[in-house]
């Protein structure tokens, strides 16, 4: 009998186990790369979909936005980027996007939760067609970087130089 309570047992603890699992599914993960001046830039993001929603439309203006799901945005780069007026050294920074009026952003380049290094505004453009799942590009365009992202019916970029 003990033996019948252990297998009762270890099948419930087995059965939970798997439906704890199945409902912590995690987003799919994405990994934008470009090199630039020889240098690798890499970001990588958790990749939501849409599911009918305006998710950038709805963000209050002021609201901060992680800019994915599950683990934050993470930008790694050999490079010194510069966006504008503003450099950001070689290193590991977490990314996030404020929303500041209607229909104008901000990319937030943080060293560590709330030490923003740099605030870049991004280009919002409309889509001739949707983006379910959101998507982060990183691109090479006339000797510059170019950081776009896609969700909805929006696009938000910048570009920036590397050295």
């Amino acid at each position: 009998m003990l033996h019948r309570a252990i297998t009762v047992s270890s099948g419930l603890a087995f059965t939970l186990a798997l439906a704890a699992s199945a409902a912590a599914q995690v987003n799919p993960r994405g990994e934008a790369k470009v090199s630039l001046a020889g240098k690798k830039i890499v970001v990588e993001y958790g990749r939501p979909s849409l599911k009918g929603r305006d998710m950038l439309g709805q963000a209050a203006v002021g609201q901060e936005w992680r800019m994915g799901a599950d683990s934050a945005t993470t930008l790694n780069t050999a490079a010194t980027l510069g966006f504008g007026g503003t450099q950001v050294p070689p290193g590991e920074y977490t990314l996030k996007a404020r929303k500041v009026s209607d229909t104008d952003w901000v990319l937030k380049v943080e060293k560590s939760e709330g030490n923003a290094v740099a605030e870049v505004p991004l280009q919002s453009s409309p889509l001739d067609k949707s983006v379910e799942e959101f998507t982060i590009d990183l691109s090479e365009d006339k000797g510059q970087g170019v950081f776009r992202m896609s969700w909805g019916n929006r696009a938000l970029s910048t570009r920036f130089t590397a050295k």
